[in-house]
């Protein structure tokens, strides 16, 4: 199945058209048959010669209806233009191929009606010229006339190729079926009624109601009529819904796949302006329009972030400017554009690449203007200057921003928030992130961003152990927050060295998370450092904490297993928290809380006991380590937690 919409001059015989095609009637409302009028949507299908089966929305064409016009054209593949040839090309005419052009419609037929009244070549050849100074080409058309049947077949078949031209949307998309009806039926309950543009929908499945994210499970579906377990778009539906009240849903709302879109009121756009004067890039964007999307509307507020590129100029990525609006004769002109900032006053589910209508309906001419999405969860631009910067990254943009793009802008995203953005997050849009951007969990980040994150942590800790050099390190909590990290995991990944890279010879030290703290530690391993010489861990402490570390070491190195006594050490001015600082630097061993020893004096010790007989005792360890039992007791359980020693059943203990 297909679906398509009509366009047109009030009175230029669409629905007629539409009628003479299926035979059945497309104005819903006695009203509307009865002034002949066409104030709502209206809904008819056929079967095309080929067996295609082709769904109609037939739209108002007065210009009092154009927001009910907007809510038909919004979510369809393609249109079916229509000028009578008696009428010509009228101002409808072109307020309606304006708004084809903004949401991004570029499949469409001509169809130029009431042949039987007047000659149809004047009235072809002037609609073939706007068609084709718009998104829809060069478009087939066909003289008709829905009373006497000229020229119906002729349009039959140019429907038939119009329908096997047109893109085949994915079964496996996302869902966002925009409501257009909504009703309640005695014995079923709510129903509601859209085009479903791309992926599947069946009975029993759920899907969200938007604003209010209710869920809405699936009792009965019915296309063209007919009942059906399982659509797949292009297609008119109608679902029956359980759960939701039958005065909940309404026009402008959408049922949508839980997690795949993103919710939003704020979006960065690239507005099309126009290739003509006002808007040449000369003109101010007005700050508040009306925006459409499939069946919604709604008021947003307009933030330009910097000024107009003019008519002509070349974009700063390189790509062709949009299409100008429609005029009547000569090749296509570039559109001059603009990116802003939209605050919406109603939450909307959206993807990046996205087309949005914007019109101001105070406006005389009723300028209508299209936009494209580029970000659905845009960052703040409160700094000064950050407004005109993120206009010139968004400028260098294409409409369809990639993973990379998004990355970029805003340096971590989960990868389920970037699915909700509308860009893939599988494994082959991504691979060649994948060996760049850490990733904690289901977070990506930028290459870049990433980096320049270590490299602020190294810092954020550098900072902290100089305003307390005796801290036992920085928490993870404090540096999350001078980082503005959204995630611990992602602190702990930073805090990881990079598996697939060397650490940086030239960086002086590595950050570690070690016992729920972050230190920094040196790159070349203590383990290599003599084991008496104060060395680079020195610097980070006070200087009276490091007089007191040198008159220790002077003592050992004249009786290494004589641990200095606590009033030897209180006098120094090491405390516990010196002792530590001391301990985690390598500059001491801290055997317990009150003895410490000099680096390396655990070898020591185990190179003198070795050469005992084994098993030893306690005494015969102490003299031969020429210590006291208040030093000999505490190494002797050190070296046991360190296994290089094993203590026996009889107190005895042997070098393993």
């Amino acid at each position: 199945m297909q679906v398509i919409a009509t366009a047109g001059h009030v009175d230029h015989g669409k629905s007629a058209l539409v009628r003479a095609l299926t035979g059945m009637e497309p104005d819903r409302w006695a009203e509307e048959r009865r002034r002949g009028l066409t104030i709502d949507l209206g809904f008819a299908w056929m079967t095309l010669p080929g067996g295609e089966r082709l769904a109609f929305v037939d739209v108002p064409g007065h210009e009092r209806f154009v927001p009910n016009m907007l809510a038909g054209v919004g979510p369809v593949p393609a249109v079916l233009v229509v000028v009578a040839a008696d009428g010509g090309w009228m101002p409808q005419s072109a307020e309606h191929l304006a708004a084809i052009d903004a949401v991004g419609i570029r499949h469409g037929l001509l169809a130029v009606t009431r042949a039987d009244l007047a000659d149809p070549g004047p009235a072809m050849r002037q609609a073939l010229g706007h068609l084709a100074r718009s998104g829809l080409g060069q478009a087939e058309a066909v003289a008709v006339s829905a009373v006497t049947g000229e020229g119906l077949p002729e349009l039959r078949a140019a429907l038939a190729r119009l329908v096997a031209a047109l893109p085949v949307p994915d079964a496996r998309d996302p869902v966002r079926l925009w409501v257009d009806r909504s009703f309640s039926i005695r014995g079923s309950g709510t129903v509601v009624t859209g085009t479903l543009p791309a992926g599947t929908i069946a009975t029993g499945q759920e899907l969200l109601l938007t604003p209010s994210m209710r869920p809405a499970r699936i009792r009965g579906l019915e296309t063209l009529n007919e009942r059906a377990a399982s659509v797949t778009g292009v297609a008119r539906v109608a679902l029956n819904l359980r759960g939701i009240p039958a005065d909940v849903p309404a026009r402008g709302m959408a049922l949508v796949d839980a997690g795949r879109w993103t919710m939003t009121k704020l979006i960065d756009v690239r507005i099309s302006l126009g290739s003509s004067p006002p808007w040449s890039g000369t003109a101010r964007l007005p700050e508040e329009t009306t925006l459409h999307i499939g069946s919604a509307r709604t008021l947003a507020r307009i933030l330009p972030l910097g000024p107009p590129v003019p008519s002509g100029a070349p974009s700063p990525s390189g790509a062709p400017s949009p299409s100008g609006a429609p005029s009547p004769s000569g090749p296509p002109e570039p559109a001059a554009t603009a990116i802003a900032r939209l605050t919406l006053r109603d939450a909307l589910p959206l993807h990046v690449g996205d087309r949005v209508l914007l019109r101001d309906p105070g406006r005389a001419d009723g300028r209508i203007l299209g936009a494209t999405v580029l970000d659905v969860a845009p960052p703040a631009v409160a700094r000064r200057g950050a407004a005109a910067a993120a206009g010139r990254e968004l400028a260098a943009w294409p409409d369809h921003p990639s993973a990379a793009d998004l990355l970029r802008r805003h340096g971590l995203l989960r990868a389920g928030a970037l699915a909700a953005m509308g860009v893939t997050a599988g494994p082959a849009p991504l691979a060649p992130l994948a060996p760049l951007a850490p990733v904690a969990g289901d977070w990506l980040a930028d290459p870049a961003r990433w980096a320049d994150l270590r490299r602020r942590l190294a810092e954020a800790v550098a900072a902290h152990a100089r305003s307390d050099p005796l801290a036992i390190g920085m928490s993870p909590e404090a540096a999350r927050a001078a980082l503005g990290v959204p995630d611990r995991t992602l602190l702990e990944a930073l805090a990881r060295p990079p598996l697939d890279l060397p650490a940086d010879p030239a960086a002086p030290a590595q950050v570690q998370l070690t016992g729920g703290y972050l230190r920094l530690v040196p790159q070349e391993s203590l383990e290599h450092r003599e084991p008496r010489k104060l060395a680079g861990p020195a610097s980070s402490l006070p200087p009276r904490v490091v007089s007191g570390i040198r008159a220790v070491l002077a003592d050992l190195a004249r009786a290494p297993f004589m641990a200095p006594e606590a009033g030897r050490l209180e006098g120094l001015g090491l405390d516990q928290r010196a002792l530590a600082a001391a301990a985690r630097a390598g500059l001491l061993l801290r055997v317990s809380d009150q003895i410490v020893l000099a680096p390396g004096a655990e070898a020591e010790a185990a190179h003198i006991l070795a050469r005992l007989p084994q098993p030893f005792t306690t005494g015969e360890a102490r003299q031969a380590l020429e210590t006291t039992r208040r030093v000999a007791i505490p190494l002797l359980e050190y070296l046991d937690r360190a296994r290089i020693t094993q203590r026996l059943p009889d107190d005895r203990r042997r070098i393993r």
